[in-house]
C-alpha cells in the first residue's frame, strides 16, 4: 500500500511537471515567431497599407484587402527574418536586442532563414495575385531593406535615407493594389511617408544612442546627438507637414484631400513639429522618445483622416 500511494503521488508529480513544461515551452516558441517577425511592427505595416487601398480603390474588393494584408504581413515579416539573421553578432551586444530568438539561443539560423524564406515566397506570389506592380514593389522593398539598408547601418548614417524608401512603400503600395497604376497619387503618398521616416527613425536613434553606439551602429545623420542633428530632424518634420496637405490644392490627381482635413492633418502635424522643437531645447533622451511617440501617433491618425475625407466628402 505504501508503495502504491508514492508511485501515485509519483506519477501525479510528473504529470504535473509535464503539464507546466508544455505550457511554458509552447508561449516560448509563439513568442520567438513573432519576435523573429517582429509581429507588431509587421501589423502597422499592414494597416498603412490597407489606408493606402481604401484610398486607391473606387469599390472595395475584401478579397484584396485580405490578400494584401497577408502578403503584406509575409513580406515584412521575411524582412525582419533575414535581418536579425544578418545581425545576430551585433544584436547580442545591444541591451534591446540581446534576448532577440537568435542570439538568445533559442532558435538557430537555420530556422530562422527557413521562415524568412517561406514568408518572402508566400508575400510574393499573393502580391502578384493581386497585381504585378504590387509584387514588384513589394519585392524591391525587401531587396532594399535585407541587402542594402541592413549592411550600410554599420557603415555610415546615410543607412537612414535607404531604409526610408522600403519603409515609404506600403501607403503606396495600397494604391497601386487597387490601381494597378503608379502615378502622382502613390507618389504623394510615399514621399509623404518617406519624409516622415527620418524624424522618427532619428528620434530612435537618439533615445537609444548608446545602445547602437554598443553595436556599431550609426543612426545619426551627424553621428552624434548634438544641435546638427536636432535642427536637421525640425526640417525633415516641416517637410512632412507640407507634403501631408499637398493633396488639399487640386494638383495630385485622383487624390484628394478637402480644406477641413487639411486642416486637421496640419494641426497634427504641429503636434508633431512642437516636439521635434523640444528635443532641440532640451537635447534629452526623454524629448526624443517624446518625439518618436508622436510621430508615430501623427502618422496613424493622418492615414485615418485620409480615409475618412474620402468617404465622408
Amino acid at each position: 500500500m505504501l508503495f502504491r500511494r508514492i508511485f501515485a503521488k509519483a506519477k501525479k508529480a510528473t504529470f504535473i511537471l509535464s503539464t507546466q513544461s508544455v505550457t511554458e515551452v509552447q508561449p516560448s516558441i509563439i513568442k520567438d515567431f513573432k519576435e523573429i517577425t517582429k509581429m507588431r511592427l509587421a501589423l502597422s505595416v499592414v494597416f498603412s497599407s490597407v489606408a493606402g487601398y481604401f484610398l486607391g480603390a473606387d469599390t472595395i474588393d475584401w478579397t484584396v484587402v485580405l490578400l494584401l494584408s497577408l502578403g503584406g504581413y509575409f513580406m515584412v515579416g521575411a524582412s525582419n527574418a533575414y535581418n536579425q539573421i544578418i545581425e545576430k553578432d551585433l544584436d547580442i551586444l545591444m541591451n534591446r536586442t540581446k534576448n532577440r530568438p537568435i542570439p538568445a539561443g533559442r532558435m538557430s539560423v537555420t530556422t530562422a532563414f527557413i521562415i524568412a524564406s517561406v514568408f518572402t515566397i508566400l508575400g510574393l506570389v499573393i502580391l502578384y495575385n493581386i497585381n504585378k506592380q504590387t509584387a514588384l514593389f513589394g519585392a524591391i522593398s525587401i531587396f532594399l531593406y535585407t541587402c542594402v539598408y541592413t549592411p550600410l547601418k554599420t557603415k555610415t548614417p546615410l543607412s537612414v535615407f535607404v531604409g526610408a524608401i522600403p519603409g515609404a512603400i506600403p501607403f503606396m503600395l495600397g494604391w497601386v493594389a487597387a490601381t494597378n497604376d503608379f502615378g502622382i497619387e502613390p507618389g504623394t503618398l510615399f514621399a509623404l511617408q518617406f519624409f516622415w521616416q527620418f524624424p522618427h527613425f532619428w528620434a530612435i536613434g537618439w533615445f537609444l544612442y548608446e545602445d547602437y553606439k554598443r553595436g556599431g551602429f550609426f543612426m545619426l545623420p551627424t553621428g552624434k546627438q548634438d544641435r546638427g542633428t536636432a535642427v536637421q530632424t525640425i526640417m525633415y518634420t516641416v517637410w512632412t507637414i507640407l507634403i501631408s496637405i499637398v493633396p488639399v490644392f487640386g494638383i495630385t490627381g485622383e487624390l484628394k484631400l478637402s480644406i477641413v482635413a487639411a486642416i486637421i492633418v496640419f494641426l497634427l502635424g504641429l503636434v508633431m513639429l512642437y516636439y521635434a522643437l523640444q528635443l532641440f531645447k532640451k537635447m534629452t533622451e526623454k524629448a526624443a522618445k517624446q518625439l518618436m511617440l508622436s510621430s508615430v501617433f501623427y502618422i496613424s491618425l493622418i492615414q485615418i483622416v485620409y480615409v475618412l475625407d474620402k468617404f465622408i466628402r
